[in-house]
């Protein structure tokens, strides 16, 4: 497991110590993402005249808001991988399957081949014969 990091990032004007486990660069990152959000709402008058207190719940369920959009578009994306996991498993299946049958209708034809030269043979033989006889 890393080391936990311990770095500086500036939020809404403030600064705080953010720890964690991933990189330096990721939680600027996170940090950055939130002060993204603070400066769109800030733009908006509406928002600027609501109390802090509720300023903060917008942000939040804002926030929510883009992890379940995020969320549900990261199983959509994992069920689309899991169903052409699928498909390519059963084109295998099938492909193998082709393969197989191509294989015995190989055989089968030089089964075929050969018959038909011993009974081409066989034909040859039979008209020297009835040419002797004649």
């Amino acid at each position: 497991m890393s080391a936990k990091i311990d770095t500086e990032v500036t939020i809404g004007g403030k600064t705080y110590t953010m720890s964690g486990y991933e990189s330096e660069e990721y939680l600027q990152k996170v940090a950055a993402y939130i002060n993204g959000k603070l400066s769109d709402f800030k733009k908006s008058d509406s928002f600027r005249r609501q109390a802090l207190d509720v300023q903060n719940v917008i942000i939040q369920l804002n926030i929510a808001d883009d992890y379940f959009k995020a969320k549900k578009m990261a199983d959509e994306l994992e069920s689309g991988t899991d169903a052409k996991d699928k498909d390519i498993y059963d084109l295998k299946h099938e492909l193998i399957s082709s393969q197989i049958k191509l294989d015995a209708a190989n055989q089968e034809i030089e089964k075929l081949k050969s018959e038909l030269a011993e009974s081409q043979k066989t034909i040859v033989k039979l008209e020297t014969e009835l040419d002797n006889v004649k």
